[in-house]
């Protein structure tokens, strides 16, 4: 019974060398797929069937038996990425959108409001020069309808920006609730596959990189059920909760001036009046990026509506700042200045902003008494922009601001960038497959297989004389 027992242990070692090469196979061919853990077989001894008594001899195990395949992961480690995903996700967006927000102003260059406004200016002080001449006033006035028109299209370009950007939100939205479908379906594959014995390690590694999708989205987190399942949890809520899938949607108003009073907001889809809150991932950014300007002046609303306003302001400045000086002089033919910018009673200030006058005559270029060639009038206008609190500093400090915050953005992308890139070689350090490692272990395996043979084919010698030669000498 011994021999036999032999040759069984012996088996029970190519079984487990073989299994341990099938494992490092799996591993080297997965060593480029995105999200792969390396795994290991997980074997222990078989102790003798037999209890020794006093007339037998001690007996010996009776092999190795392959307990499980291991994935050698770290959930530590997976939530730290996650959450540095979370973070580093939200700032990329916000930069971006900073980005864009910034680089449409055209600052510094020929083709900002700064520039224009010069322009603006130094036409006011031509016209100055050369009162009740058509040439100049020309100018000006075309000068004035470019300085209407280019605040109108900054403002556009917010408009454009807030669409563009609630739309990539509505995809986001859609993709989340996609995977965490994908998530609740693979919750289910992992339990009955671990339930039933088999290993469900490839499974699990899907689900990994689904949660890191979602942590990037929306900066979801996770939570070990002790069936083998995960809930994923968005801003305090369970986004999936074992094998189900709650959905969420956006709710709020489809245009920027709507949002004003019902700003854009991520909702239950069951439970649309209860709002997710979320401060990380892309579409947190997004959102925070889409909220309602503040109404108190302090720019502590949201990027793109605070652009918007900001034009809004420069209309109403300019007009503030050159209407009460342009009415208090007389035109050419001595009749009292009129408002120089109209501004729209309804609608946005920025799109609704003009040039009143259409020619030299309707132009205030003197000061009362000056006489109708005089340019005193059109002198003071062109001061306007060099005296404190004029639009030219209004815009300024706004150029700065938006420098200032699209710079810390970006510099909080590239913190968090490398937060995560730190928490990624972390994991890889632990997870990911090493060819060099992988390929030392064959070997060892190789040799293990190969020494199991021996012994079947030793314990096979020693049955073959046991059973056929047993007898035979001395015949």
């Amino acid at each position: 019974m011994s021999t036999f027992s032999g040759l069984n242990a012996a088996y029970s070692g190519l079984v487990a060398a073989r299994q341990g090469l099938d494992v490092v196979g799996q591993n080297i061919v997965n060593a480029g797929t995105e999200g792969y853990t390396r795994q290991r077989v997980q074997t222990s001894a078989v102790g003798a069937l037999g209890a020794s008594t006093s007339f037998s001899l001690p007996r010996p195990g009776d092999g190795v038996a392959v307990t499980g395949i291991a994935r050698l992961g770290d959930v530590y480690l997976d939530d730290r990425v996650q959450a540095a995903l979370g973070q580093s996700s939200y700032w990329n967006t916000m930069s971006t959108i900073r980005d864009g927000l910034e680089a449409s102003l055209n600052e510094p260059g020929e083709n900002g409001l700064s520039s224009q406004l010069h322009s603006f200016w130094g036409a006011w002080q031509d016209l100055a020069n050369q009162s009740g001449e058509s040439a100049p006033a020309s100018v000006l006035l075309e000068q004035g309808r470019v300085l209407a028109s280019q605040i109108a299209d900054g403002y556009h370009n917010a408009q454009a920006q807030w669409s563009s950007t609630r739309a990539q939100a509505e995809g986001m939205v859609g993709t989340l609730n996609a995977t965490a479908e994908q998530i609740a379906r693979l919750n289910g594959q992992i339990r009955s596959t671990i339930a039933a014995g088999g290993s469900a390690n490839e499974l699990i590694d899907q689900r990994s990189v689904l949660v890191e999708q979602a942590s990037a989205l929306a900066g979801a987190t996770v939570v070990y059920n002790d069936d083998n399942t995960v809930n994923v949890i968005v801003g305090g809520s369970p986004l999936v909760a074992g094998t189900t899938a709650r959905q969420l949607q956006l709710s709020g108003a489809s245009t920027m001036e709507a949002a004003a009073a019902d700003p854009v907001a991520l909702v239950w889809s069951h439970r649309p009046a209860q709002p997710v809150p979320l401060d990380a991932g892309q579409l947190g950014a997004a959102l925070a990026a889409m909220a309602p300007a503040a109404t108190d002046g302090s720019r502590s609303g949201g990027a793109i509506a605070e652009q918007a306003e900001m034009y809004n302001r420069m209309a109403t400045a300019l007009a503030d700042a050159v209407n009460p000086v342009h009415e208090g002089g007389v035109t050419p033919g001595g009749s009292p200045g009129g408002p120089f910018f109209a501004v729209a009673s309804a609608g946005p200030a920025a799109l609704g902003l003009s040039v009143v006058p259409s020619d030299v005559s309707q132009i205030a270029t003197a000061l009362p008494g000056e006489g109708g060639k005089g340019g005193g009038n059109a002198d003071l206008i062109a001061q306007i922009g060099a005296q404190p609190g004029s639009p030219d500093d209004l815009w300024a400090g706004f150029v700065v601001a938006t420098g200032v915050a699209t710079s810390a953005a970006d510099q909080q992308y590239k913190l968090s960038s490398q937060a995560t890139t730190i928490a990624q070689n972390l994991r890889s350090s632990q997870s990911a497959v090493d060819t060099d490692e992988e390929l030392t272990n064959m070997l060892a395996l190789q040799r293990a297989y190969q020494g199991a043979a021996r012994v079947m084919t030793a314990v096979d010698e020693a049955l073959d004389v046991l059973i056929n030669h047993m007898g035979l000498v001395g015949r």
